[in-house]
């Protein structure tokens, strides 16, 4: 199975792309939006990778910056393409509404995760959505998502599980590092048969190479992530590596090279001060006795 493309990917090499012609041609946002004859919103969105990519705003920049290469003009345009092609979660997502503080966007991280190749999560009140099971993941949706239908917690569900087989694929699989504080496995999400599939799909994950995870357990004492929860996102093709932060005033994006590397480092030192992989797994399989 070949790894899932979507269009964030090239939105965001094209908004680099669009970005170095224009430092190249030593304009500001302010004098290519005068010339575009619109927003400077729209000339970062588009060079942030948020804005979808229309042919003729691009063939105009192209102009503006004065990009004469045949090739540097057909690989512009090939990414605006590409960058308008439909996302596989985009159907689950389809009628579900977003959410203030819990679901702002819900097609957004699915996007960024579709083009990473390693994904490293800390997590301290419940499991990672790469993590989930089924039943697990619809108790924790209907919990958090009280005023949506019991269908659009569906929908939402299905795209963790799609997310899920990038785990599982033979080419070039997803590498998973997680760290788990101690504290959510003593949180039993819904009766002990859901807890029991849950920590036992956790032990069978923990066995693939590409997986790593790692407890934190209670004796660990202070960390420098005690700030909360947060996943960095390891990106192909050179893209910026983003840290996803989802907390009670809503998702957070951060992308900045200084942002990046201090999340890199928080998720070393509690990787570190966690037990290691064999040694998790034994404290994962405790919990299971005891569930069980």
């Amino acid at each position: 199975m070949a790894p899932q493309q979507g269009p964030a990917g090239p939105r965001r090499r094209l908004g680099a792309e669009l970005r170095r012609l224009r430092l190249n041609a030593d304009m500001t946002l302010d004098e290519v939006a005068e010339k575009m004859t619109c927003s400077t919103s729209k000339i970062s969105r588009l060079e942030t990778g948020k804005g979808i990519p229309k042919l003729p705003d691009v063939n105009e920049l192209i102009r503006i910056y004065g990009v004469t290469s045949d090739a540097e003009q057909d690989m512009l345009r090939r990414l605006v393409r590409e960058g308008r092609t439909q996302g596989w979660w985009e159907p689950y997502v389809e009628g579900v509404h977003p959410e203030r503080f819990v679901l702002d966007s819900p097609g957004r991280y699915p996007a960024l995760e579709t083009e990473a190749v390693a994904v490293r999560p800390f997590t301290t009140t419940f499991l990672h959505g790469l993590l989930q099971t089924r039943e697990y993941a619809t108790l924790l949706m209907a919990e958090m998502l009280p005023h949506h239908s019991e269908a659009e917690v569906e929908q939402l569900v299905e795209i963790r599980m799609q997310r899920q087989r990038a785990l599982m694929r033979d080419d070039e699989p997803l590498r998973l590092a997680a760290v788990l504080d101690e504290a959510l496995l003593n949180r039993q999400v819904g009766d002990r048969a859901v807890m029991d599939r849950q920590l036992r799909v956790l032990v069978e994950l923990s066995e693939r190479d590409n997986v790593d995870i790692r407890v934190l357990p209670f004796d660990a004492g202070l960390h420098r992530a005690l700030a909360g929860p947060f996943t960095v996102l390891e990106l192909r093709d050179r893209l910026a590596d983003v840290v996803y932060i989802e907390g009670a005033a809503g998702d957070s994006y951060l992308d900045t090279p200084a942002d990046v590397k201090l999340y890199k480092e928080i998720h070393a030192d509690v990787s570190a001060r966690a037990v290691d992989p064999a040694a998790s797994r034994d404290l994962l399989l405790r919990y299971l006795r005891r569930h069980t």
